[in-house]
């Protein structure tokens, strides 16, 4: 099939791509011109795309990056992965609205639609249909198919990748739930139907909403534990071993990247404007690890005055800007509140992170580094953020004056865990 994916980030590139190797013929349409000339030079900017699989496919010509609207023409999919931000707390669709319109100019009958992007449920039948009905005159659901699949991208994950995830998958109508099917049935092992977009929305939803709320419940816990003596990891492998009812998560800096901060504040947003309440989970965990970050600074400030250091003038070095181990993510990252709070008082921030490196990701105050023993030891104090297999942990322990831990990697007498 001929396949458009609008959006050639996390989600739309290793998509395209996939898609590309089993056979369709892929444009890949992006706005960012930027962008479109790196994938056109045969260059990824996105961890689980390799460059020369890249390279493979323009070569092969079955993948083709365009910032071209008119390269849309002629498809027989097209699937809409673009970013829906949180704009003072209110979800942005612009990008998906401009995609849809795009989109619509091009549609023709019995060509499908598919939305990937996470939104609020009721997006696919309420926002989307519309504009492609108002923007090609032909009706979804008769004239052309629409469905929602939400993406389950997990960047660094080898285990768990796009081809091996199980891929929910939705139709508006039994029709159009057949041929999204068909398509995601091609590029991933499994699929799992659902009944509506409605439900295949919520499911999204629900996946990170269950993560970000467990996630603050031992952020909390932590926050406690340390203030009560207790090791809160001790507690937390101990509650492990238990072989049913109970999950493993653990505490860190924060929560960041695209899902758990924003997502399930898209499910708040939609309660709270269609039925009037509060959903007091979401808001509680949006509490709890929006500010773990300034009780990261706060450890920090805590430890450096019981070494008779102010941050004022203190050196901190941070290891790892993105929001996980092993990827190059760093949006919302927990590092980027970490680094804006020591800088405004008045520390010298240094950071090592081999993985991140678009600047526009980084506050411009920030010096970037190399993990090196002589960084290490210049350091008044040394934060891991992200643990990325890349570090050489034992060379941070051997030459630091003192670590704080929030991925609790090291020991020492030097060490202190979160």
């Amino acid at each position: 099939m001929r396949v458009v994916i609008v959006g050639q980030g996390y989600v739309g590139l290793p998509l395209a791509v996939r898609a590309a190797r089993v056979g369709h013929t892929v444009v890949g349409f992006d706005v960012d011109d930027e962008r479109i000339k790196r994938l056109a030079a045969g260059e990824s900017y996105v961890d689980d795309v390799a460059s020369a699989d890249l390279r493979e496919l323009l070569d092969a010509g079955t993948f083709c990056p365009s910032a071209d609207p008119r390269s849309c023409a002629g498809f027989d999919i097209a699937v809409i992965a673009v970013p829906t931000p949180l704009r003072e707390g209110t979800p942005d669709l612009k990008y998906i609205e401009e995609s849809a319109r795009t989109l619509a100019r091009y549609l023709r009958p019995g060509a499908t639609v598919a939305l990937e992007s996470t939104t609020y449920p009721g997006t696919t039948t309420d926002l989307v249909a519309p504009l492609l009905e108002e923007g090609s005159g032909l009706i979804a659901g008769a004239d052309f198919y629409l469905g929602y699949s939400p993406e389950r991208i997990d960047p660094g994950n080898r285990e768990w990748t796009l081809e091996t995830t199980p891929k929910v998958v939705s139709g508006i109508n039994p029709a159009s739930l057949e041929r999204i099917d068909a398509f995601y049935s091609s590029v991933v092992a499994k699929t799992v139907p659902v009944g509506d977009c409605q439900t295949a929305e919520l499911a999204k939803l629900l996946e990170n909403t269950f993560r970000h709320v467990n996630i603050a419940l031992v952020n909390e816990l932590a926050v406690f534990a340390h203030a009560l003596g207790i090791d809160v990891w001790e507690a937390i492998d101990a509650a492990s071993s238990k072989p049913f009812g109970y999950l493993r998560f653990v505490p860190g800096p924060g929560v960041g990247g695209h899902c758990l901060p924003i997502d399930p504040s898209y499910l708040s947003w939609r309660v709270q404007r269609t039925l009037g309440q509060s959903f007091r989970f979401v808001e509680l965990a949006n509490d709890i690890n929006n500010h773990m970050p300034d009780y990261v600074v706060r450890r920090l400030v805590a430890a450096l005055n019981e070494r008779r250091k102010a941050v004022n003038g203190s050196t901190v070095l941070l290891l790892g800007l993105a929001y996980k181990k092993n990827s190059g993510d760093a949006r919302e990252s927990p590092a980027r509140r970490v680094a804006s709070l020591l800088l405004d008082m008045g520390a010298d921030v240094r950071a090592a992170d081999p993985h991140v490196v678009e600047d526009a990701q980084v506050d411009r105050r920030v010096t970037r580094v190399t993990l090196t023993a002589d960084q290490v030891a210049a350091a008044d104090a040394v934060v891991l953020l992200a643990d990325h297999d890349v570090f050489d942990l034992d060379l941070v322990v051997e030459h630091a004056a003192y670590v704080l831990d929030t991925r609790r990697r090291l020991t020492g007498e030097n060490v202190e865990t979160m």
